[in-house]
């Protein structure tokens, strides 16, 4: 694959546009769909992998340069994984990330009602896609283990980061420095991985 000069990153969230920016190499260009003046796609997909690959295709369909596109999101094993794929419809329906936040300690507190052991369990997963030259589409996924915290934690990050202790530290993702958060996150494991791939990021 030839230099890659400068990529459409296939979201409208703020918090993932600076995580995507900050792992891509400083010499290429990041361009956003909002400069672009283009809308978000119906995430119809069923899975991580099928939504980032569907909005990455559609980005690039709509403006011809080369794309990377994140899917990811908060899984809960109390809760039967979810919110899942639908850890950002979540947000909009309770109003923002930090109402939905507080509607899953609340169901998290009612599965582990009179329970011994309180399974607080959880995962973020990222699926990052990156489409070039007719269509092609190259994926990797990044999972980090962890547990959900019993009340919000930090004012760092973005989403659900607040309630999400990653596996071997004691502090929220929303407790810790940016930096740190970003070199060890779901997203930076899915885009180590992409890097194998495409060397040229």
């Amino acid at each position: 694959m030839k230099k890659i000069e400068q990529i459409l990153i296939g979201t409208h969230n703020k918090g993932k546009i600076k995580e995507i920016c900050y792992l891509l190499n400083k010499k290429i260009k990041k361009i956003t769909p909002l400069e672009l003046q283009i809308k978000s796609p119906s995430e119809t997909g069923k899975s991580f992998k099928a939504n980032s690959e569907l909005k990455a295709k559609y980005f690039f369909n709509k403006s011809k340069i080369i794309t990377l596109s994140d899917d990811s999101g908060l899984c809960i094993d109390c809760l039967n994984n979810q919110p899942g794929i639908y850890s950002a419809r979540w947000a909009k329906k309770y109003g923002n990330f930090n109402q939905a936040g507080k509607k899953i300690l609340d169901l998290i507190k009612k599965k582990n009602r009179n329970k011994k052991i309180k399974n607080v369990k959880a995962k973020f997963i990222c699926s990052l896609s990156f489409c070039y030259k007719n269509n092609k589409i190259i994926t990797a996924e990044g999972i980090i283990e962890g547990k959900i915290s019993d009340r919000p934690k930090g004012k760092n990050g973005f989403g659900y980061d607040p309630i999400f202790i990653p596996k071997g530290t004691k502090k929220t993702f929303g407790q810790m420095s940016k930096k740190k958060k970003m070199l060890m996150d779901h997203r930076f494991l899915a885009f180590k991985k992409m890097k194998k791939k495409i060397n040229i990021l």
